[in-house]
């Protein structure tokens, strides 16, 4: 019956198994007494079954007590006591314990290593459970390591195509994957695959299980028709072998989920995503790590819709169901507190987000290592919630750091490397230092170019934001050259109305517009809108945008009638659907209120710019950037009302602010400069006839 159990472990029917081994083990308790070696493999079995279902603390309790027991009545070094210490191992692995799982693996090479000699195959196994230890804690230099000695002693001691030299290739296939070496990944696994169809079989779970991964780095490599197209097979071998229901197939339908989500495909994604929450809460259980991943990837489906009051919701179950169930920091429990920031900073919710970047930097430092792969990502994430919020000296100090990190850690050319390089030259660029952001950009480009391919989407990516730079240095022409051919690689890799590909559209437009191109402009930017208004909806954030955009355009052909209306239905759909102090509604309003000024309608746009710089001041801080452009733009309608001294002093309070926390080679100092200087004249002329640029903002979002 326990071999029975066993099978029925492998099968995934774990319910089963459990049910099974603790029938086996009662019997076995009341026949032969607790301390029998047959009670104690019973019991063995069944606290591996807990490992399974995610039941950790349960499952530690049996293997120490098996371990303890076997540890007094065999001995610490017998093999049945070193197989216990093994399924504590890969316990406290499961539970973000890894130095105490580091320490029984150790302990465990050791001591078979002097009863069993080095190439013993239980020895091997326990290197191998070490080297994973190794690639959980971010320590992929020695996970590789001993991947590569384990897998060339199996080689020579086993032969190529064994079973065991598969599983240490597979390790180190996803060790490369870590590391961002993808093309050696890639062929690792294919020669995986390979040997097991031959050996195993196509249907065999281990030769799934190695396709399975194979989708999963052709997901990181941009190369998504592949990675759906493998997916998809895994999934339906899977649900024919296994059953709808087993958790690896429940796996593949995740990552084909995963897959539709980066395709844009968000309904199916969402679609996918639901039923395999669903069906993990029904067979597993509500707080299994599982479902609660599944949980998180529906949130993500769910931010990337705007739909942020339903991701939170999600994120927020995740994060406490994490902390209850595993421990306040787990790294699964960090990535959940990660991702819910995120979505208060969507929502414009910085000081929430903050908050919790901080508790997650601060935990991972030190539950992880300050170098930990995981750790500098919640600093960079820290470091864009910094730079939202308009504090870009701290927002450069940690990126900084983060990047030194990364290049030392991961190597220079690792994606997390070129990220956070990206995010640096973002930063810059918001404090006007073009340059410093165009050799960052460059250098994220071209290393982008040769590590993933023209064709990637972060090769695209870096693309967009190198051309960005060149529009914001007035270097239109070489910024319309790079979108042009940016928005011709995702339209073919990614399809006409894919999220990546309108905003691609949309930067085009903008440059354009700033090009004088008006009527190319709109037409772009029409079909931005439209396109958004039919796969996104009409209240989506990127929707809003558009409109936004467009009617940033209507204004510069002097359509103030169409301008207006437009701005009306961005700052009402905004309220309703953001919040009536989230920025991108403050933007809308501060837009609206540079038309009606434009239309001479002077009370109506100071009572708007009065009304914005008050929220904006409450709700992003005194010292926010944008402040001094509202500042500015006050003060240019005052001078419009022949409100000169009233002008002045706001402007010069903006060029004070201004200097001192951008300097004065920012672009929005020299801006408030040559504002003050026509004020300062039609001061002295006593005319209103000037009409000086107080700029109304795109938010086209980049990506970034």
């Amino acid at each position: 019956m326990d071999n029975l159990a066993s099978t029925y472990l492998q099968q995934g029917r774990w319910t089963d198994a459990e049910q099974l081994f603790v029938q086996v083990m009662e019997t076995r308790k009341a026949k032969l007494g607790e301390d029998n070696p047959e009670t104690l493999t019973s019991m063995g079995g069944l606290a591996s079954t807990y490992l399974q279902q995610g039941r950790w603390t349960e499952a530690e309790q049996l293997f120490m007590q098996v371990m303890e027991t076997r540890k007094a009545k065999l001995s610490e070094d017998y093999p049945d006591t070193l197989t216990s210490m093994g399924g504590l191992a890969s316990t406290y692995l499961k539970l973000g314990r890894w130095e105490e799982a580091e320490h029984l693996f150790v302990k465990a090479i050791e001591t078979r290593k002097t009863k069993l000699g080095e190439d013993h195959p239980d020895m091997l196994t326990s290197m191998d459970n070490l080297a994973s230890t190794y690639l959980q804690q971010g320590r992929w230099t020695e996970a590789e390591q001993l991947f590569v000695q384990v897998m060339e002693t199996r080689k020579a001691k086993l032969g190529e195509d064994h079973p065991d030299a598969l599983t240490s290739m597979g390790g180190l296939a996803l060790t490369y994957l870590k590391q961002g070496r993808w093309t050696e990944a890639e062929q690792l696994f294919v020669q995986v695959i390979e040997t097991r169809k031959t050996k195993l079989g196509e249907v065999h779970p281990d030769t799934l299980t190695s396709m399975d991964n194979l989708a999963s780095t052709y997901l990181q490599q941009g190369r998504l028709e592949e990675a759906e197209h493998l997916f998809v097979k895994v999934m339906e071998t899977r649900k024919s072998k296994l059953g709808e229901v087993h958790p690896d197939t429940l796996t593949s339908i995740g990552g084909l989920a995963l897959t539709y989500l980066k395709l844009g495909r968000w309904e199916e994604a969402e679609r996918l995503q639901v039923q395999v929450m669903e069906i993990s809460k029904m067979k597993i259980s509500e707080d299994h790590p599982d479902t609660l991943a599944s949980m998180n990837n529906l949130a993500l489906t769910y931010s990337a819709q705007g739909r942020w009051e339903e991701a939170e919701r999600l994120q927020v179950q995740v994060m406490e169901r994490s902390k209850m169930k595993i421990s306040e920091d787990h790294p699964d429990t960090l990535a959940s507190m990660n991702n819910l920031a995120l979505t208060y900073s969507a929502q414009g919710r910085w000081e929430e987000a903050e908050r919790l970047q901080v508790q997650v930097m601060e935990r991972s430092k030190m539950k992880l290592g300050v170098d930990h792969p995981e750790t500098l990502i919640s600093m960079n994430n820290l470091a864009l919630t910094y730079r939202e919020k308009g504090r870009w000296e701290e927002a450069e100090r940690l990126q900084v750091q983060a990047m030194e990190k990364c290049k030392a850690k991961l190597g220079v050319d690792h994606p997390e490397t070129l990220a956070s390089m990206n995010n640096l030259a973002l930063t810059y660029r918001e404090q006007g230092r073009w340059e410093e952001a165009e050799q960052l950009q460059m250098q994220v480009m071209e290393k982008c170019k040769s590590k993933l391919g023209v064709d990637h989407p972060n090769t695209q990516m870096s693309m967009n934001n190198l051309a960005w730079t060149y529009s914001q240095q007035g270097r239109l022409e070489e910024a319309e050259r790079l979108q042009v051919q940016v928005m011709d690689t995702n339209k073919t890799k990614l399809g006409q109305d894919h999220p990546y590909t309108l905003i691609s559209m949309a930067n085009l437009a903008a440059s354009y517009m700033e090009q004088g191109r008006l009527e190319e402009a709109e037409q772009l930017f029409v079909k931005v809108m439209e396109t958004r208004k039919t796969k996104l909806g009409e209240d989506h954030p990127q929707t809003l945008a558009s409109m936004n955009n467009l009617a940033t355009t209507y204004s510069n052909q002097s359509r103030w009638e169409e301008v207006e209306q437009l701005f009306v239905q961005v700052i009402e759909k905004c309220k309703k659907k953001l919040g009536e102090d989230h920025p991108d509604t403050l933007t809308s309003m501060a837009n609206l209120a540079v038309t009606y000024k434009n239309q001479g309608r002077l009370e109506e746009a100071e009572r708007l710019q009065v009304q914005v710089i008050e929220i904006s001041k409450t709700k992003l801080g005194e010292d926010h950037p944008c402040i001094l452009t509202r500042m500015n733009n006050l003060a240019l309608t005052y001078g419009a009302q022949g409100r000169w001294d009233e002008a002045e002093q706001l402007q010069v309070q903006a060029m004070e602010e201004c200097k001192a926390k951008l300097g004065v080679d920012h672009p929005t100092a020299q801006l408030i400069k040559a504002n003050l200087e026509t004020i300062r004249r039609g001061r002295r002329n006593r005319a209103r006839t000037w009409a000086p640029g107080s700029l109304t903002r795109i938010f086209s979002r980049l990506l970034s």
